[in-house]
């Protein structure tokens, strides 16, 4: 299923950023506003999240939500 491999690809995405920046699950939740639990099944392409919620991770990120699609 195709939107399936794409949520992967894009948690899988956000993932490795968050590691890149030796940062928690907690740690981008606390700078995002977002619960814990919802990153998690952000990370693990569980759900099709919303452009407002794409925006604040990018932000607690400190990259441009355009980094967050790489090979999606």
């Amino acid at each position: 299923m195709k939107n399936f491999s794409i949520l992967q690809t894009f948690g899988s995405n956000i993932r490795s950023l968050r590691r890149a920046q030796n940062m928690s699950q907690e740690d981008l939740a606390d700078r995002s506003g977002l619960d814990r639990s919802y990153l998690g099944s952000v990370e693990r392409g569980e759900r099709n999240i919303s452009l407002i919620n794409i925006l604040k991770i990018a932000n607690a990120l400190g990259i441009s939500a355009k980094e967050l699609f790489n090979d999606v």
